[in-house]
């Protein structure tokens, strides 16, 4: 494994690496059921896991495989072969797959066949104890160091310094500038605009894209009059607009935190579509990421006077590239499944009936408006709080629609008013607040919202699949 890493780190295709190569192969196979449990028990630690868990496995396949070779060394050169063949396989299955990419993975079973000779000799007792922790020593030293030569290689191959080096001009538009008291000043309250490191993070990509701006282009195709590609300077000449959005994921549990708001800089999208001339008939942007990932996005949605981007900063810098860097799409409205497509470098204009992407393909909707979300930050669920006056607050969304009004409840009383605080505009979300003369005892509180549309929040709970979950926020408190 740690020979295939250093293969993979000299051909600088860290997609080539066994680990990786399968652990993308197993995300594409993962049931919907398993996806969003892992995204609800782990959030942006559910890769980490799965590649914990993946070399849980390859060390008890080791094991199983050095056994196997003591008795009959065909067998474990068989387990070796049979590791070679799915590492290349996967790799080989990846969406920008090339037929280099099966080197490492036949490098490092080929690898482990040469160690397995020798190791198997000394462990049958051919050479004394002495020679065989040398050799198992030797063997460790060398996996060692390959697998930190080939982590070495890759990380040269890091944008960061390019990503620096990207001086971002002024915007043709600006935003408005954000209200005061926008945020609503309580201990352990959500901020208004989401740092960028806190900024949630839901893809497939078990390693960050690097995608170097100087090799950036974005194609337009398809269903189009005229084809166009942009480069990533070109995109930077190009009148730029800056907005605040609010970004929000289909797989945001009821009360969920996978949503954050953040100040975006991009060319308008429509603009661009529009000099590529869409032909009457296509209804789908079909975008393609650096890593072959692909989302769809109703076309109609992108052109319908909306603030959609081709982002390429955020909150005042760069995109950062666990965000997309160089370039990606944000509409605001939609669930990041079909708008947020990151490392952004294809739009094919299509129909939906003719392409699926990704998600599509595995039941979600095709068109998937956000759901009008309101949960309660403060206080946080099971606290302990003193009677009389406490201040209940929190956040609402409803992108494109806005927020006209947020009820709060207790137990089972009456719904009451809470005070909206200012936006800047219908595409962020919105914290409300209200006081409560608590009494003692526990205590269940409640949250709903109404849209600009005058449709309010259902009650009824649903689950994430197909289309964004649904039902009213509830916290639990006791009051002393």
């Amino acid at each position: 494994m740690s020979v295939a890493e250093l293969t993979a780190g000299v051909l600088g295709r860290a997609t080539a690496s066994p680990l990786l190569a399968v652990g993308a192969g197993f995300i594409d196979l993962t049931p919907v059921w398993l996806k969003d449990f892992a995204i609800r028990r782990f959030g942006s630690n559910d890769k980490l896991v799965l590649l914990l868990g993946l070399g849980a496995g390859v060390v008890v396949a080791a094991f199983v495989i050095g056994l196997l070779a003591r008795r009959r060394l065909w067998w474990g050169l068989a387990g070796l072969a049979l590791f070679g063949a799915v590492a290349t396989f996967a790799a080989m299955t990846r969406p920008t797959a090339r037929l280099v990419d099966a080197v490492p993975g036949l490098v490092g079973a080929a690898a482990g066949m040469a160690a397995l000779f020798p190791l198997t000799r000394s462990a049958t007792g051919d050479v004394d104890r002495r020679r065989l922790l040398l050799g198992g020593a030797g063997v460790a030293a060398v996996a060692a160091g390959s697998a930190m030569g080939g982590r070495f290689l890759l990380a040269r191959r890091n944008v960061a310094a390019a990503r620096r080096a990207v001086r971002l001009p002024a915007p043709s538009s600006r935003a408005l500038p954000v209200p005061a008291g926008a945020q609503v000043r309580l201990p352990g309250m959500t901020t208004f605009t989401t740092p960028n490191p806190g900024f949630y993070r839901v893809d497939t990509a078990l390693t960050l894209p690097q995608v170097d701006p100087d090799d950036w282009t974005l194609r337009i195709h398809g269903m189009v009059e005229r084809p166009i590609e942009i480069t990533f300077d070109e995109l930077l000449r190009r009148p730029l607009t800056e907005r605040d959005i609010t970004l929000s994921c289909v797989s945001n549990e009821v009360g969920g935190t996978l949503a954050g708001n953040a100040r975006w800089l991009g060319a308008p999208l429509a603009a661009l579509l529009r000099e590529a001339r869409p032909r009457a008939g296509a209804d789908q942007i079909l975008s393609r990421s650096a890593d072959g990932m692909t989302l769809s996005t109703p076309l109609q949605t992108v052109l319908d006077g909306r603030d959609a981007l081709l982002a390429v900063a955020m909150n005042g810098e760069a995109l950062p590239i666990r965000h997309g860097f160089p370039a990606r799409l944000v509409v605001p409205g939609l669930y990041g499944y079909v708008s947020a497509t990151k490392w952004v470098v294809d739009l094919k204009i299509t129909r939906f009936a003719t392409d699926q992407a990704y998600w599509t393909r595995r039941g979600y909707a095709e068109r998937a408006p956000v759901k009008t979300f309101s949960r309660i930050d403060v206080p946080k669920p099971f606290a302990r709080v003193k009677a009389g006056r406490v201040a209940i607050a929190g956040t609402a969304w409803a992108q494109h629609r806005g927020v006209d009004a947020v009820e709060w409840q207790v137990d089972d009383g009456p719904w009451r008013r809470a005070e909206l605080a200012p936006v800047p505009g219908l595409d962020t979300w919105r914290q409300w607040v209200a006081e409560w003369n608590a009494t003692p005892g526990p205590h269940t509180l409640r949250v709903r919202a109404t849209d600009g549309t005058g449709a309010t929040q259902p009650e009824d709970r649903a689950r994430p699949f197909p289309d964004g979950a649904t039902g009213w926020h509830s916290v639990v408190i006791t009051v002393n």
